[in-house]
């Protein structure tokens, strides 16, 4: 098995959503969570803030990022599949693809020789 991210990027239809559809998406979230860790394709994740911090070249620091609002990276999973078709199928079960989310997969690069 190889470690793969989930990269979730908000859908836009999220922020026309009330408070008891919020609350209904959080919930699809925590059994789609529970049923990959009861897997074990679970690895790690964590939501991150719409708001950061840029550093680019000659360390400037800007405030953002600041993206439309549909593009705002939302979150990350690593889970653990066979192969980026798995990994993909896997992906499908986002709660955000109904609303307009997206999910993109990237294979972990592990160096062995660090």
């Amino acid at each position: 098995m190889k470690n793969f991210m989930l990269i979730f990027r908000n859908g836009s239809e999220a922020t026309k959503m009330s408070p008891e559809e919020s609350q209904q998406n959080m919930q699809q979230w925590f059994s789609w969570i529970g049923d990959l860790q009861s897997k074990g394709i679970y690895t790690s994740g964590e939501a991150l803030m719409p708001t950061g911090k840029t550093v680019k070249k000659d360390n400037l620091v800007t405030d953002g990022p600041y993206a439309e609002s549909k593009e705002i990276i939302g979150g990350y999973f690593i889970i653990k599949a066979a192969s980026i078709e798995e990994a993909t199928e896997i992906a499908k079960g986002c709660p955000d693809l109904p609303t307009g989310g997206s999910v993109e997969v990237r294979d972990v690069v592990v160096f062995n020789n660090m």
